[in-house]
């Protein structure tokens, strides 16, 4: 195995993630567990867009969105996605490529339910990624669905998680010169064991 110490040390990525975050959360000003997603279409073409991630489990990535969303329907065709966090601050980021299953039980539930009024709110309204003819109909939409659900809506059944379970991530930090230091872990399967590579800058 790759000898690595520092920043880089540990034998869980999933830890070391958490670490990488935590740090990051007490230098980003805003949003430290922003990520840029990527998905691919059905014709191969990419798409990537900020998400917020909500949860790094013992072996996955969680985040949330709108299942008629653009993004949910590229990863209900292709299973997959990758993402990346960077953080200026710290001057490191994490690469994360793999397979995407959906979170829709007592997790998302949870989840929905620790979210503010409004926002619980704004899921029912939005039709996300659809046209929408302007402000004024977005902001009635949430005046009807207030008037309709009250204090205590129920999570959508078209608003979840998505479980990233990589296959590749990578850990990379700044280094002087531009000579950084980077590190793959990869493995064939969720259940295989991790692979760990020392890249070039």
């Amino acid at each position: 195995m790759t000898e690595r110490s520092g920043i880089f040390a540990g034998e869980n990525p999933f830890a070391l993630a958490q670490v990488w975050l935590d740090e990051a959360r007490a230098e980003e000003a805003v949003d430290p567990n922003a990520m840029a997603l990527s998905t691919v279409d059905g014709e191969g073409m990419p798409n990537v867009r900020m998400v917020l991630l909500k949860d790094i489990e013992e072996n996955g990535f969680v985040f949330y969105t709108n299942y008629e969303s653009r993004k949910a329907q590229e990863i209900e065709t292709s299973g997959r996605a990758a993402f990346v966090l960077h953080w200026k601050t710290i001057a490191r980021q994490i690469r994360v490529r793999g397979l995407v299953s959906r979170e829709d039980g007592p997790v998302a539930d949870a989840y929905y339910a620790s979210r503010s009024l409004k926002s619980r709110l704004g899921a029912w309204a939005s039709r996300q990624s659809q046209p929408l003819s302007s402000r004024a109909a977005l902001m009635a939409e949430v005046a009807r669905v207030t008037a309709a659900k009250g204090t205590q809506p129920e999570r959508p059944p078209f608003w979840g998680g998505y479980r990233v379970t990589p296959l590749e991530i990578e850990f990379w930090a700044n280094g002087a010169f531009r000579l950084h230091d980077r590190f793959r872990w990869t493995r064939e399967t969720p259940d295989s064991d991790w692979n760990i590579v020392r890249l070039s800058p």
